[in-house]
C-alpha cells in the first residue's frame, strides 16, 4: 500500500511540474522576444541615421 500511495503522489506531482516548465519556458521566450525587438529597434535607427546622412551626402553632391 505504500509503493502505491507514493505512485498516487508522483502522478499528482507530474502536471504541477508540467505547468511550472511551461511558465519558466514562457517567461524565457518572453524576454528573448522583447531583447530581440529592442536589439531590431536600435539596429534599426542606426541604420535610418546613416541613409539619412547618405541623403545629406548625395543632394550636396547634386548642388555642387
Amino acid at each position: 500500500m505504500d509503493s502505491a500511495s507514493s505512485l498516487i503522489g508522483l502522478f499528482a506531482i507530474i502536471p504541477i511540474l508540467f505547468y511550472l516548465g511551461l511558465l519558466f519556458l514562457s517567461v524565457y521566450f518572453i524576454i528573448k522576444v522583447i531583447k530581440f525587438i529592442n536589439a531590431k529597434t536600435r539596429l534599426d535607427q542606426e541604420r535610418n541615421e546613416k541613409m539619412e546622412e547618405l541623403i545629406r551626402v548625395i543632394g550636396k553632391k547634386d548642388q555642387e
